[in-house]
C-alpha cells in the first residue's frame, strides 16, 4: 500500500480529512420534522464525494501528464472568484440570472469550449437545479433586490 503513495498524495490526504469532516458535519444537521433525510441529503453526498475523491487523489496513479501546478493554482483562483461573484449576482439578480451566468463561465474555465454546450449549460443548469430545489425540494429560492427573472416568470 505504501508503494502506492504518489507525490499528489498529501493533496488527496487533505480533501479525505476535509470529506469526513464536512460528513461529520451533516449529520448535525436536524433531520425532518417526519424523520426523513431532508436538508442534510445534499451536505452529506457533497461531503462523500470529496471523502472518494480525496481517496482515489491518494491511492490511483494519474495515466496522464497533470497540469502544470500553477496552471491549476490560476483555475482553483478563477474559481474561487466565479464563485464570490455568484454568491453577490444572487443577492442582486436573482438565482436564474446567476446560474446562467456562472455556470457556462465555470464549465469554459475547465475546458467545454463549444458555444452549444456553454449555452445549454446557461438554460439548463437554472432550469434543472430550480425544478430540483426549489420545486421538488421546496427550498425558498433567492431573490435578487435590483431583478428577478422569477418575478417575470410569476408576473
Amino acid at each position: 500500500m505504501i508503494s502506492r503513495i504518489h507525490r499528489s498524495s498529501p493533496v488527496g490526504l487533505a480533501l479525505l480529512l476535509f470529506g469526513l469532516a464536512a460528513t461529520a458535519a451533516s449529520f448535525q444537521i436536524a433531520p425532518d420534522p417526519d424523520g426523513g433525510w431532508g436538508a442534510r441529503i445534499f451536505p452529506l453526498v457533497g461531503s462523500l464525494a470529496v471523502v472518494i475523491c480525496g481517496a482515489v487523489e491518494c491511492f490511483v496513479r494519474p495515466t496522464q501528464e497533470r497540469p502544470a501546478e500553477h496552471q491549476a493554482t490560476l483555475r482553483v483562483i478563477a474559481l474561487l472568484m466565479i464563485s464570490i461573484a455568484y454568491v453577490w449576482l444572487i443577492g442582486r439578480f436573482g438565482y436564474l440570472l446567476s446560474t446562467a451566468a456562472a455556470a457556462p463561465l465555470a464549465l469554459w474555465l475547465f475546458g467545454i469550449r463549444k458555444r452549444t454546450g456553454l449555452v445549454a449549460a446557461a438554460i439548463l443548469c437554472p432550469a434543472v437545479y430550480h425544478l430540483v430545489f426549489f420545486e421538488a425540494l421546496g427550498v425558498f429560492p433567492p431573490l435578487g433586490d435590483w431583478f428577478d427573472l422569477l418575478d417575470v416568470f410569476a408576473g
